[in-house]
């Protein structure tokens, strides 16, 4: 009985959409076109980004600029369209703006499709702030080493693809081309020392704040 129920829904649904006048729904992010300069240059190439047999029916998007080179994989009801002209310009559009997936990982391409041409041309940055009597970090051999007071200091990984700078011991600046990318090792680091709010110590990525606890009273 649910079953028919739920069928006989999703047919009046169908008949409501095609009888209605209304305009389709659109994505406000998705539909937006991507400008972009002269000097970068964008490819839509009809294969995979990589093996990775999830990827088999997919497209690459393929972005260069003076920082680098980014590619992502677009879905195959994704469509692509590069206008070349004194300004550029990079539409997402998709097959049925009516289906929820579709509609969904319309405005999630465009955002990704924008991170990259900022990141091949601007880049993307994060600042980690050490707040606390001997924290401090340092570059030993391409490795960022951290002292957090622990009995041994902390040795992270610097990933491929970023650049990490230690102006003085208490700031870490991280910067790549890729959003997600210095975000999560920003984050990573914070992990080591989160920010307590008693004695507002720890690492405290960019403008970072926490509101400040009163201890126990007696």
């Amino acid at each position: 009985m649910f079953a028919s129920t739920k069928k006989a829904l999703h047919s009046s649904q169908q008949i409501r959409r095609l009888l209605s006048t209304t305009q389709p729904r659109l994505s406000h992010i998705g539909s937006k076109p991507i400008k972009y300069t002269g000097e970068v240059q964008i490819e839509h190439i009809p294969k995979p980004p990589s093996n990775d047999p999830r990827l088999l029916h997919t497209t690459t998007l393929r972005v260069v600029g003076p920082l680098g080179e980014r590619t992502m994989p677009i879905e195959p009801f994704v469509r692509v369209s590069i206008t070349q002209a004194e300004e550029s310009q990079l539409n997402i559009s998709v097959v049925d703006a009516e289906e929820k997936k579709q509609r969904q990982m319309w405005g999630t391409t465009r955002a990704l499709a924008n991170n990259m041409v900022v990141g091949v041309t601007e880049g993307f940055s994060a600042t980690l702030r050490f707040v606390g009597v001997g924290y401090r970090a340092a570059l030993e051999n391409g490795v960022l080493v951290l002292r957090l007071g622990f009995s041994h200091p902390v040795r992270v990984e610097i990933p491929q693809g970023l650049r990490v700078v230690v102006p003085v011991p208490t700031r870490v600046l991280v910067s790549g081309t890729d959003l997600q990318q210095v975000k999560l090792f920003a984050a990573k680091v914070r992990e080591w020392k989160k920010p307590e709010p008693y004695n507002q110590k720890g690492i405290f990525i960019n403008d970072e704040t926490i509101r400040k606890k009163d201890g126990k009273k007696k």
